[in-house]
């Protein structure tokens, strides 16, 4: 069985510890390495995309990092309960035709007993940007 620590039920300390490795992953922009984080028929919700199992985040997270160049990520703990956290985030990119944007949103996250997340949902917003005006370089 699977595990990825650190596991349910979380702490203030272990949930904070959750949204790094998070962060570190998905500022990997390897979509293998993210989608290990995950269930095998983890459900998620992105914006108007409704996305299961890690075959799809794989597919999902390709496009998405073909598309969004320079891609940087802060995730921002909420709140956390036994197995759910939630986290606010800001992520900057680039596209092919070098606009700049901000997104800004929030996930609720929720994990089975090994410490992989079943369930994701996304809510996001893109605002394009000035590349002076960026955060994160």
């Amino acid at each position: 069985m699977e595990k990825r620590y650190p596991v349910p039920p979380f702490t203030l300390e272990t949930a904070l510890e959750k949204i790094q490795l998070a962060e570190d992953g998905w500022n990997s922009q390897d979509p293998e390495r993210v989608a290990l984080a995950y269930t095998l028929d983890s459900e998620w919700r992105n914006r108007d995309q409704f996305i299961n199992g890690r075959e799809e985040i794989i597919k999902f997270l390709s496009g998405k990092w073909k598309r969004e160049l320079n891609y940087k990520l802060k995730k921002e703990y909420w709140a956390h309960t036994d197995n759910r956290i939630a986290v606010r985030f800001e992520y900057e990119y680039q596209t092919v035709d070098g606009k700049w944007y901000r997104a800004y949103g929030n996930e609720n996250w929720e994990y089975d007993e090994n410490g992989l997340m079943q369930r994701r949902f996304a809510s996001i917003n893109d605002a394009e940007i000035k590349e002076e005006e960026r955060k994160f370089k």
